[in-house]
């Protein structure tokens, strides 16, 4: 091989690294862990069940794929909520749904677009995906997405 061959390839190898580096910079991973969550004495009886939900961010962009289990109801709805304080634990409103099936296992699926604050409460682990069955339309299944 000549100088002049490897150099070009050289070059062309360095080029296809620093891209891909580019391009994994600019996704962000965060994952959750859904577990029941009585909302008080009267709903921990109709609350079973366990789920995992991965969250990738690309620019504004969040997308969601998971999965549930052991529901004793059908899912009525799945939500993201954003914390009312951009941190973990602090319930807040739903700013987003997400693709469920009327079962008691499945695939969880959908995304969505975030704005700004959305944006930070995400990074600052205040947005959770809440999953609400017939037997439990408070919620069921509850996971803060966390990096």
């Amino acid at each position: 091989m000549s100088f002049r061959f490897r150099a070009v390839a050289g070059v062309g190898f360095v080029c296809a690294m620093w891209a891909v580096s580019l391009m994994a910079q600019g996704t962000e991973t965060f994952k959750a862990r859904l577990t029941a969550v009585p909302a008080d004495a009267r709903t921990r009886p109709n609350l079973t069940g366990i789920g995992t939900v991965t969250a990738t961010l690309t620019g504004t962009k969040v997308t969601f794929s998971g999965s549930f289990d052991g529901l004793k109801t059908p899912v009525t709805t799945a939500n993201v909520h954003a914390a009312v304080a951009p941190m973990a634990g602090v319930r807040g409103p739903a700013i987003g749904d997400i693709t469920v099936p009327k079962a008691v296992s499945g695939a969880i699926s959908g995304s969505m677009e975030l704005n700004e604050k959305q944006l930070e409460t995400l990074r600052k682990g205040g947005l959770y995906v809440e999953i609400h069955t017939e037997g439990a339309p408070e919620g069921a299944l509850w996971g803060w997405l966390l990096k």
